[in-house]
């Protein structure tokens, strides 16, 4: 066991501070690695503060993980000391069931290891995630980043990237298909890029004025003001797959509305409150589909890293000294970050050494 810098969340009702917790000794299959950026999602903040009701405290979010490997197991074959690796929302899973063995650990019938917030699958204990100075992984659950550079914006791409790529892949965005984007966020953003890489005509949906230049500059090839009722009738019926970002209860029928026969609209927001329930009708007058998603398996995260290393994406962020967490926090709450915060954490660590 080793003592580690990071900074947890004490109760639902406390801002995240520093605290200090154990990491296990590296394993004979296990990647110890050097945390150096960690991007902060959304559900770092339902965790921190019990929204979703499951938190176990203290809590140590981030599964959006970038460092350096600093040892490797005895048995590990596929990392080595100063790899630049990767860690993203699961460390484990059970290994065995139908999903693990189709390499969909995501969906594992018997619950993956979250990164943080456990429980772990040797013994049910927490686990503590990336706002921390280092790590120790399974390896395979470890990926490896072969982007050369813009490494804090790789960060995010371990969950919004592969949050929004795992659904287009599996729809078929590409060459010749309509795809539409609800929402500019953490999650939309990486959605538009995604799509435009893979070939796809991109049309952005938002209900801001103010994030047309920002949704064609990074690849919709068409923005539409979705509370715009003229605007949204130029497309009814031409969609061949939408992929839903929002994270707040609304009116679904408007974008069914768009899709074409047998089009599918895929929810990736998790919103607090449900929403309401969609006209049956526009759903079976058109064979069209209303479908979910999360994250995606290590082969296809993999799979989505190579993508984005081949063709430069990256997500568009901005950098926070850990102690300033409670404030971005605050600020997510208000939409007020293009797109996605990271963590430096060489300020955690340069926090501890003064401390």
């Amino acid at each position: 066991m080793s003592h580690t810098p990071a900074y947890a969340a004490q109760s639902a009702g406390k801002p995240l501070g520093p605290h200090t917790i154990e990491r296990r000794t590296p394993g004979a299959h296990d990647v110890a690695i050097d945390i150096k950026f960690c991007g902060v999602c959304h559900s770092d903040l339902h965790t921190a503060r019990n929204e979703w009701g499951n938190t176990r405290y203290p809590s140590v979010p981030g599964h959006e993980i970038v460092g350096t490997v600093t040892a490797v197991g005895k048995n590990v074959k596929h990392f080595k000391a100063g790899d630049t690796v990767g860690v993203g929302c699961m460390v484990d899973s059970c290994g065995h069931c139908d999903s693990c063995k189709a390499g969909e650990e995501n969906y594992c019938e018997n619950g993956f290891t979250g990164t943080y917030n456990g429980p772990a699958q040797a013994d049910g204990g927490n686990t503590y995630g990336g706002y921390s100075s280092n790590v120790v992984v399974d390896e395979k659950f470890v990926l490896r980043i072969t982007h050369k550079d813009d490494l804090a914006a790789v960060a995010p791409l371990l969950c919004a990237g592969i949050t929004t790529y795992s659904p287009l892949r599996h729809w078929g965005a590409g060459p010749g298909r309509k795809v539409g984007i609800v929402g500019l966020g953490g999650l939309g953003h990486m959605g538009v890029k995604l799509a435009h890489a893979m070939g796809a005509h991109v049309v952005l949906f938002t209900t801001s004025p103010n994030k047309v230049a920002d949704g064609k500059r990074l690849g919709a090839d068409e923005v539409v003001i979705s509370k715009d009722a003229d605007q949204m009738a130029q497309h009814v019926g031409s969609f061949d797959f939408i992929l839903n970002t929002v994270a707040a209860s609304h009116n679904l029928d408007a974008f069914l509305n768009l899709l074409k026969r047998d089009g599918t609209m895929c929810l990736v927001g998790a919103p607090e409150h449900p929403h309401p329930s969609p006209t049956v009708f526009n759903l079976i007058m058109k064979r069209r589909a209303i479908a979910g998603s999360l994250i995606g398996g290590i082969r296809e995260t993999q799979e989505m890293l190579d993508f984005c290393a081949e063709h430069g994406i990256v997500s568009d962020i901005e950098m926070i000294a850990m102690r300033d967490i409670n404030k971005a926090y605050e600020r997510m709450l208000k939409s007020d970050v293009k797109y996605r915060f990271v963590i430096d954490m060489q300020s955690l660590k340069d926090e501890a050494k003064a401390a």
